[in-house]
């Protein structure tokens, strides 16, 4: 087996940063759209994805001007809000992780569908949640 050169190395190194920096999901751009009330990202393979700014933690309860001025940072793995000193990593985004743990499951006890409210609408006919008792 024939050694690699230092430079030999270097040049499979630097061909590995192209391939992750291709395949990687970064931000090329990103704006705030009024009209639309979302957070509009185009990645940097051509992709465009959008997000409600009350979905982010940090975002919840942004004004419209403060949201229109999103600066792309971090070689495009982030995004950031001076006004707000607030910063989001695009993969997390992308992932559905809007903020701490602690806000996803309060945000996810809010959710609403046709069957949670038939079933808070049984659960009150039957007299409603059940007391905790004392111990004594």
């Amino acid at each position: 087996m024939d050694k690699l050169t230092n430079a030999e190395i270097d040049a499979a190194i630097e061909r590995g940063r192209i391939v992750r920096a291709r395949s990687e999901p970064r931000a090329a751009s990103a704006r705030y759209d009024a009209d639309s009330g979302r957070v509009t990202v185009e990645l940097e393979n051509g992709c465009v994805f959008g997000f409600p700014p009350g979905l982010v933690q940090d975002l919840a309860k942004a004004t419209p001007d403060q949201l229109a001025h999103i600066q792309v940072i971090g070689n495009g793995f982030g995004l950031y809000w001076e006004a707000l000193d607030a910063d989001i990593a695009i993969p997390s985004l992308l992932a559905g992780i809007f903020g701490t743990q602690a806000w996803m499951a309060r945000r996810a006890g809010q959710t609403t569908s046709p069957a949670k409210a038939a079933a808070a609408r049984n659960n009150g006919a039957l007299g409603g949640r059940p007391r905790k008792s004392a111990i004594v």
